[in-house]
């Protein structure tokens, strides 16, 4: 249910249909932008491998760097999706489209950080080595690998911060355009529970 009658009556004002008009657009955009960070961050860790004396390494062997080139392409992929449903939308959201874009822009935001930090947290090691593990510095051998994994992570994180503002842009929609739901069982009043003292 709407909160405010005057965007669910269906002749609009003029200033208001061009602000959401206005609005829809940013928002597209908004929703394209990670698409380039994205694809970037992926096509660099795809394409990271180097062979030099010590042996061959490639972004595949160590799973957090997979985990990153996943999450980016899914990431790109909903981005295209959510962009194009965006753009063809009308100027108001359904109840349906708003809670959707919700949910995946919270759980896109969390798994492209989620990737992004276990990423990082590998190339801190690659650099840095932990001499209570024992790992020496891989970087030293493999300098050109770490290089490009360090400018997919920096890429990655340029998603992140888009993702982090589409979510705060798809709760502040939601959340001001629509009413809470409510449960059918009650008559208007707030249930308390009682216990005895």
């Amino acid at each position: 249910m709407m909160k405010d009658k005057k965007l669910s009556s269906p002749a609009m004002e003029v200033g208001e249909l061009e602000e959401a008009n206005r609005a829809r657009t940013a928002e597209t955009l908004l929703r394209v932008v990670p698409i380039v960070f994205c694809l970037a961050a992926l096509v660099l860790m795809i394409k990271n491998s180097e062979t030099n004396d010590f042996g061959d390494v490639s972004y595949s062997n160590l799973g957090g760097f997979k985990y990153l080139v996943y999450a980016n392409g899914l990431c790109a992929a909903f981005s295209l999706l959510s962009a194009f449903f965006t753009a063809r939308s009308g100027p108001l959201p359904s109840m349906r489209r708003a809670w959707t874009f919700f949910f995946f822009d919270q759980v896109l935001t969390y798994a492209i950080l989620a990737a992004g930090a276990v990423a990082a947290e590998i190339l801190y090691l690659a650099y840095h080595g932990d001499d209570k593990m024992t790992w020496s510095e891989a970087c030293d051998s493999f300098g050109g690998l770490c290089h490009k994994a360090t400018a997919s992570v920096g890429v990655t994180f340029g998603s992140v911060a888009c993702y982090a503002a589409l979510s705060l842009l798809s709760s502040y929609r939601l959340f001001s355009t629509f009413d809470p739901p409510t449960s059918g069982g009650s008559k208007g009043g707030i249930e308390v529970a009682a216990f005895p003292s």
